[in-house]
């Protein structure tokens, strides 16, 4: 159904790096998550009225924020999709990220509130009434929620959306909730066990870590998180497809949200090029990516001598010294810098978070090392951090 929709509604449906088109399946999606919770919750309230279900009453409110959800979705994907004004000048797009974290709000406050009212049905035991038409609207809820869950799933992979990878991890646990609820119904029908209540805590329980997953989701873009790889090596693969681009690194990326990505890079050029040369080759690389990546670049051009022979020779040793230590390390901007007493062999060094050694300990190493070769060269070394999952 969504895939008909989205056809019929959606124009240039497969330009998913178009923030037009995000907001349009976002809106899309909201609309039809809204009519459709709506439905089931009518249905499974009716349910839980005839069968005096505590789980499946509680389920079909649970079914309301859905809805409630669902129009937040749609809401954040119009106001993401406003254009840049004066007091915010990249844009509104965060207000995605935000919409999935009230959507994660909303999860935990009902799961929340199943739970205590589960607890206070195991204090207060009721009986449960079972009918076919109960288990019937049931078991089409669970049907519905699993397309549900399929089709938020699809779309926010289409269009990268944490909002709504959020709305689709609700949906899934929606429907392990309703099939325990179904479950408790049957069993107690059948053997007279009553552990409605305590399927109605389990089913809160799934939902509680539903919020907390689809939260985690949505709060790290908002903290700041790396690009995604896919991302980055497209960059990689436009910038270093120009013929005089020599390599690239200390790149940064800027998330404002879907489609409003700001990205700065050094990018190596030969020292002897004709400057205005590489200087438009640099401007039309800015313009590559932002018409095929959707994104405003700033490229730094870094001079590197390649047809020094004593520069080239101490540059492989570097990288032969990094290899056999610490092959995971990085170089670039590598120069030699002679004088009348000293040379002063200059680079800097990538070392991602975390790692297994501190940049102050590869320096010490790399450092001794050079000076032990060459008596009278000195390494002056920077250390730089990865702001990519790929060291730059």
């Amino acid at each position: 159904m969504i895939s008909l929709l989205a056809k019929l509604f959606i124009k240039n449906g497969d330009d998913t790096s178009s923030p037009a088109v995000r907001q349009a399946y976002g809106v899309l999606c909201g609309s039809v998550g809204i009519g459709l919770n709506l439905l089931l919750f009518l249905g499974k309230f009716l349910a839980g009225l005839l069968s005096h279900s505590i789980a499946i009453t509680a389920d079909a409110f649970n079914n309301l924020s859905d809805a409630g959800s669902s129009l937040i979705t749609l809401v954040g994907f119009r106001m993401a999709g406003q254009k840049p004004d004066p007091h915010h000048p990249f844009g509104h797009g965060r207000i995605e990220y935000l919409s999935g974290l009230f959507v994660s709000i909303a999860i935990l406050i009902m799961a929340f509130e199943l739970v205590r009212s589960s607890v206070d049905k195991i204090l207060h035991p009721q009986p449960v009434e079972f009918s076919l038409l109960t288990a019937g609207i049931l078991a089409v809820s669970i049907g519905v929620k699993l397309y549900m869950a399929y089709y938020n799933r699809s779309v926010a992979g289409k269009i990268d959306s944490a909002a709504m990878k959020a709305t689709a991890t609700d949906s899934l646990s929606d429907t392990l909730a309703t099939s325990v609820v179904l479950a408790a119904s049957v069993t107690a029908h059948f053997t007279g066990l009553d552990i409605d209540g305590y399927c109605g805590v389990l089913v809160g329980l799934f939902i509680f870590y539903a919020g907390y997953c689809a939260a985690r989701d949505t709060i790290s873009p908002l903290l700041g998180q790396p690009p995604h790889p896919g991302f980055v090596h497209s960059v990689e693969r436009i910038v270093t497809g120009y013929e005089h681009v020599l390599g690239i690194h200390d790149m940064i990326v800027h998330d404002y949200g879907p489609g409003r990505v700001m990205l700065s890079l050094h990018a190596e050029v030969p020292a002897d090029g004709d400057l205005l040369t590489l200087h438009d080759m640099i401007d039309n690389i800015e313009h590559h990516l932002q018409n095929e990546l959707h994104c405003e670049a700033v490229i730094h051009m870094d001079p590197v001598i390649t047809n020094d022979k004593q520069t080239n020779r101490i540059k492989r040793e570097v990288d032969g010294l990094l290899k056999e230590k610490y092959p995971e390390i990085r170089f670039h901007d590598f120069r030699i810098v002679k004088g009348p007493t000293h040379t002063n062999i200059i680079f800097d060094i990538v070392v991602p978070f975390g790692y297994r050694a501190q940049g102050g300990e590869i320096v010490e190493y790399l450092s001794s090392q050079i000076h032990k070769r060459h008596e009278n060269h000195y390494a002056v070394i920077q250390v730089d951090r990865a702001y990519t999952n790929d060291a730059q």
